[in-house]
């Protein structure tokens, strides 16, 4: 069944409006009597029925309120390099695929000083996110943060459970060994450098602060395909990649 957000719901009925309109009437052709799942935008799912189709908004009543839902068991924050271009735009659809919660920009050594200065898409990453979260049957749409500097990371790091920066030049040290070290955690971090890497003064900073550096393997990977990979492994070994035990 295809899903929908809205935040006009009630106890027994919900409407759909805006753009949703007309996706739902004319791409999907769904029509009155058509089931769908309805998103409250707090997590919630409900089963839905079609009920009345106008030009302004769509009733929807509500015949079932799903008690499982779509997200995975751990809570995932990246913060994510400022990368080149629109990079930053693959990188949040797909991370809300792979079931991040929070994406954060990252300005650091290596981070072009006017891409940070002319972050002014928030609006766009955050449609971009909302659209992932229906292709994806997810049951939240992650959270897109105005960006912060690399040093403001140290205030952040006691609200995580492990925090993961992979890096090239980190040999030997990798994902199996994070998870022999921390068996049990719901709240990861990921870090993940721009274009260029992490320069060597960084790469101590977060090691001081607490974080786990690790190898990807000896491939250089781009800063949109490092944090992926580095998603997938932490879904896989402590969320719901890797299926049931």
């Amino acid at each position: 069944m295809h899903k929908f957000f809205t935040n006009r719901i009630g106890e027994n009925f919900a409407y759909i409006e805006k753009e949703d309109i007309r996706h739902l009437t004319r791409v999907l052709r769904i029509k009155s009597g058509d089931k769908i799942v309805i998103n409250d935008f707090k997590g919630n799912d409900y089963i839905g029925i079609i009920d009345d189709i106008d030009s302004d908004d769509i009733k929807v009543d509500l015949t079932e309120k799903l008690e499982e839902n779509n997200e995975s068991g751990i809570k995932v924050t990246l913060f994510q390099g400022f990368p080149k271009s629109n990079k930053l735009d693959l990188i949040v659809q797909k991370a809300t695929e792979l079931g991040i919660n929070v994406i954060t920009p990252l300005l650091t050594d290596r981070v072009v000083v006017k891409n940070a200065k002319e972050f002014k898409k928030k609006d766009r990453l955050e449609k971009i996110a909302l659209e992932s979260s229906k292709q994806s049957k997810r049951s939240i749409i992650p959270t897109i943060t105005d960006p912060i500097n690399i040093k403001e990371l140290e205030k952040l790091y006691k609200d995580f459970d492990v925090i993961i920066v992979p890096y090239e030049n980190s040999e030997g040290y990798g994902i199996k060994d994070i998870y022999t070290k921390y068996e049990e955690v719901k709240n990861i971090a990921i870090v993940i450098g721009p274009e260029g890497g992490f320069s060597a003064g960084e790469i101590e900073f977060l090691k001081e602060i607490g974080s786990e550096v690790i190898t990807l393997g000896k491939r250089i990977l781009r800063t949109e395909t490092a944090g992926f990979v580095a998603l997938s492994f932490v879904q896989l070994i402590y969320g719901d990649m890797g299926g049931k035990a």
